[in-house]
């Protein structure tokens, strides 16, 4: 099959879909029409009309619906005339005993046909049998023996094969004296008929015969989007992600292609961009250790002024080049239990002094790299006992992720700086400044690890009082 060809553009997949498709609906529908015998028509006789007229009562036909009667019916006059509608009419007309123009018929769906049969003529013995060519003992469609479709008794009178037939659905309607219709039609019904149900018939097996072929084409379609998503993820936490490999149609080769360019080239960004500003941090060392010699001959009263600066230079330029580090190792990502991680790390915190606890803790395993998740969870911890006296953990699930709280009872963060901190070096006042200790990269470490591992961190002040650190990763 054509469509097993991974390397066609997805339009042709799509034509070759739609033509096998048709190909597929057309060949039920040959098979089925050709299978299954024809559909028998409705037809009522005159003679079951007339009855239904002059009893007023509903008569059921030998092969057709019940004949439901109208007292006071509805019929649209004015139909095209010809000369079956006008013989019927007469026929009609005459078993009633009214004149033709007080009978009116009227067919709305499709075409019906009239059929008078002739009176068949009992051959000469030395006569050539009858035939429908025109030839003796010929007769109309339809008029076989016994006066109706499908068989008869050649004993029957003429007379009954004289009898004219109306096929599918009508109305009959005999105008009388007050002016009003008395109107015959066959019963509506809900049921389908018989050609109705073919119909259904072949559009259900076309549907089961195509499905298939639309499943497999569907997912065909899909699974490119499904991996573009998928690296798109993989992009977002990990630069260095190893790039696409899809194979399929042209377009899809070209996507994968242009996204892996486009994956190389941020990859580059962001390496080109970190390794300048550790190339700077590590360059601006040197002139440090020259001012630290030239501040000895600095005056008494400002030197350890200018002494305190270098040091938080130097702090700065450390921590800097700490964050290239970390930023440039490569990432192991491994399962490991989130749990475990923040008591180990509160443990370490009380060993030295913090009031550092955990309040719930509820097994909640990740696939992340440990070592950048302890710092995250290190650096959320030391400022909660930096900035806020106290350190309150806990570890949860919901909705699919991994959540990971840390309460201080510090005095916060103004609403309008909630955001703000997590900006490189950024130092809020008055609780947040210089005499605390810090540079600012503490939570811009923070928020960079989290949203490597698909996740992020956001703050809120505390209803109680304090500052809440709320970590999403995913579960």
């Amino acid at each position: 099959m054509i469509l097993s060809r991974r390397g066609a553009p997805l339009f042709v997949q799509a034509l070759e879909l739609v033509i096998v498709t048709l190909v597929a609906a057309q060949l039920i529908s040959i098979a089925v029409i050709f299978t299954l015998p024809p559909p028998p028509p409705e037809f009522y006789r005159s003679s079951e009309i007339v009855r239904a007229l002059k009893t007023g009562q509903p008569v059921q036909p030998r092969d057709g619906r019940l004949l439901v009667v109208k007292q006071d019916g509805s019929i649209r006059a004015g139909n095209p005339e010809t000369p079956r509608r006008a013989d019927f009419k007469a026929g009609i007309g005459k078993a009633l005993g009214v004149p033709a123009n007080r009978v009116e018929l009227q067919i709305d769906n499709g075409p019906r046909f009239f059929v008078r049969r002739t009176p068949v003529t009992p051959p000469r013995p030395d006569a050539p049998p009858a035939g429908a060519n025109g030839r003796p003992g010929a007769r109309e469609p339809f008029a076989r023996e016994g006066g109706a479709p499908g068989g008869g008794d050649n004993a029957r009178s003429a007379q009954a094969r004289d009898e004219p037939l109306i096929f599918g659905d009508f109305k009959v309607g005999v105008r009388q004296s007050d002016g009003r219709w008395l109107v015959v039609e066959p019963k509506p019904t809900l049921r389908f008929d018989s050609w109705q149900q073919r119909i259904l018939l072949i559009l259900l097996l076309s549907v089961i015969a195509v499905t298939p072929l639309a499943w497999l084409f569907a997912r065909r379609l899909a699974q490119p989007i499904t991996a573009f998503a998928d690296a798109a993820e993989r992009l977002g936490k990990d630069p260095r992600t190893p790039p696409l490999n899809m194979t399929g149609s042209g377009e899809v080769v070209a996507a994968a292609s242009a996204f892996n360019m486009m994956q190389e080239r941020l990859r580059r960004y962001v390496e080109d961009r970190t390794a300048m500003v550790g190339a700077i941090a590590h360059d601006l060392r040197t002139p440090l250790t020259r001012l630290k010699f030239r501040i000895e001959a600095a005056p008494e009263d400002i030197r350890p002024k200018l002494a305190a600066d270098i040091d938080q230079m130097e702090a700065m330029i450390s921590a800097t080049l700490g964050f290239v580090r970390d930023t440039n190792r490569p990432a192991e990502r491994t399962k490991l239990e989130l749990s475990s991680l923040l008591e180990s790390v509160m443990d370490e915190a009380a060993e030295t002094g913090g009031d550092a606890t955990v309040e719930r803790s509820e097994k909640t395993v990740i696939e992340g790299d440990p070592v950048a998740l302890k710092r995250l969870v290190s650096n959320l911890v030391e400022n909660a006992l930096k900035y806020g006296g106290r350190a309150r953990g806990r570890v949860f699930s919901e909705d699919g992720m991994a959540i990971i709280e840390i309460d201080d009872d510090g005095p916060g963060v103004p609403p309008a700086e909630l955001e703000r901190v997590f900006e490189p070096f950024y130092r809020g006042e008055p609780s947040r400044n210089r005499e605390t200790g810090g540079i600012g990269l503490g939570l811009a470490v923070v928020r960079s690890l989290a949203r490597a591992h698909g996740g992020d961190v956001v703050l809120a002040n505390r209803l109680g009082g304090g500052l809440r650190a709320t970590v999403k990763l995913p579960a």
